[in-house]
């Protein structure tokens, strides 16, 4: 079976928000190579509304000369993408799917479908509804040393949600990657 895995930039104090702001000036090639191999270890990705807009707005138009990782702009442009929304009818960004009725059989069904992992970017209310039915299977939390003191935190409106540590990955940066699973 396949794994939902969630993927979040964090500051220390747990602001999710606008990460392009606070993250690049901890990018390093230790940082863009785990990047590439996480996503490289997925063959979907899984977005809300949001997160679909704001990527579908950059992407389709990067490559890796505009500083990605090798490989990473052409995989993230190419790959299946599964796009949870309401309100959206049309997806432009090449191979998206608009999920249509109830998302969480929908994303039951990918995860018995055959491949490498579903990655998710950003925890929005996707990502707590999912993790509530059971079907996230980790969360990787990337720590950046800055703290904002504002905006939208990354559980804000989660129910208590007990996680266990997998792993931890320290970037000469100073990011941390929390790898946690949820658990029921």
């Amino acid at each position: 079976m396949r794994k939902v895995i969630v993927s979040v930039f964090v500051t220390l104090d747990g602001v999710q928000d606008d990460p392009h702001e606070w993250s690049l000036g901890h990018w390093t090639d230790e940082y863009s190579g785990y990047a590439r191999d996480q996503l490289f270890a997925a063959d979907a990705l899984l977005m809300g509304r949001v997160t679909y807009e704001g990527f579908a707005g950059s992407w389709p138009t990067m490559t890796d000369e505009d500083g990605a990782p090798e490989g990473f702009a052409d995989r993230i442009n190419t790959m299946p993408k599964y796009v949870a929304s309401t309100t959206l009818r049309e997806l432009d960004w090449t191979n998206s799917h608009l999920i249509e009725g109830d998302v969480v059989d929908a994303v039951r069904d990918l995860r018995h479908q055959p491949g490498g992992d579903i990655l998710m970017y950003g925890c929005g209310g996707l990502a707590r509804l999912l993790t509530r039915r059971g079907l996230v299977d980790e969360i990787r939390l990337w720590v950046h040393p800055v703290v904002l003191g504002r905006g939208e935190h990354v559980f804000a409106g989660w129910d208590e949600t007990p996680m266990r540590l997998l792993r931890t990955r320290t970037f000469a940066s100073g990011v941390v990657v929390l790898a946690h699973e949820p658990q029921s």
